[in-house]
């Protein structure tokens, strides 16, 4: 079995177990954050979530009203996709025969459910290289494990191509996985990345907007014509399509906020949003 080493450790989040548990219950406790710590009392069906990826200490409190939402399902896969910031491996890439290394542990990549989703789609290359240094998943797997057991695994999926047409395609595969396992689906993105705060804002309300209506072409329409800077903005889509295609019929935003609002300085800001689909 091969070991996915951190790439973002002690940098991203803590490299020390303790210290990162604290963190994790601080993003939880956090004034921005749910206030709350898991599992919800809440039994809504919940379909997939958007998450942030930045440093804890950013976008933690953002993150884990995502993951507070979605903490008393019994699932024990997490389908995770994110897009390739580095640009490096293939264009849509998973794994099989890997675990994934935190300072919380070893999380095991379910290749039984990889190789399914091969089967039904035919873009999907298994190429460990490509998740190799990218953060957008790691910066998940931290909070999975301290909010569900030992027993959860993950289906991670990176997008170099974030177009609409392969979005589509890796989302309608992962709901026909998703169906048969009754997995957790979670797509990674930040929002507007280093603009000053207000137009941060009125960037991802307009962005925002589409994604609570499930309506995927209008999302890119606004991504392209607005020049959105949302990094992982495939990832949002694969997320919705496959959510839509399970039966949800909406999204919810949970929170907003941008690095601005922890750090204060809003003169240049990356936007984070929690949004669950329902």
């Amino acid at each position: 079995m091969e070991i996915r080493t951190p790439a973002v450790s002690g940098t991203f989040y803590p490299e020390n177990e303790k210290k990162l548990k604290n963190l994790i219950h601080e993003c939880f406790m956090h004034p921005i954050g749910p206030g709350k710590t898991s599992p919800t009392d809440s039994d809504e069906k919940i379909y997939g979530v958007i998450c942030p990826h930045a440093g804890f200490v950013y976008s933690g409190p953002v993150a884990c009203h995502s993951f507070y939402s979605i903490s008393a399902s019994a699932s024990n896969l997490a389908i995770i996709v994110g897009p390739n910031h580095y640009g490096i491996g293939q264009n849509v890439a998973s794994m099989i025969d890997v675990s994934w290394k935190t300072p919380l542990g070893l999380v095991e990549v379910d290749s039984d459910s990889v190789l399914k989703l091969r089967e039904h789609l035919d873009i999907l290359e298994i190429d460990s290289f490509s998740h190799s240094k990218e953060h957008s998943i790691e910066v998940q797997i931290p909070m999975l494990q301290e909010v569900f057991s030992d027993e959860m695994k993950i289906l991670p999926i990176s997008l170099i191509n974030q177009e609409q047409k392969t979005a589509t395609l890796v989302g309608s595969a992962i709901a026909k996985i998703a169906q048969k396992k009754d997995a957790l689906l979670i797509g990674s993105s930040d929002f507007t990345h280093y603009e000053e705060n207000g137009f941060a804002h009125s960037q991802d309300q307009a962005l925002i907007d589409p994604i609570l209506k499930l309506d995927v072409d209008e999302f890119y329409k606004i991504l392209y014509e607005r020049k959105v800077t949302a990094c992982g903005f495939g990832a949002i889509a694969s997320i919705m399509t496959a959510c839509k295609e399970l039966g949800a019929t909406e999204g919810k935003l949970l929170k907003y906020a941008t690095s601005g609002d922890v750090s204060g300085d809003k003169s240049s800001v990356v936007g984070y949003a929690s949004i669950i689909f329902v």
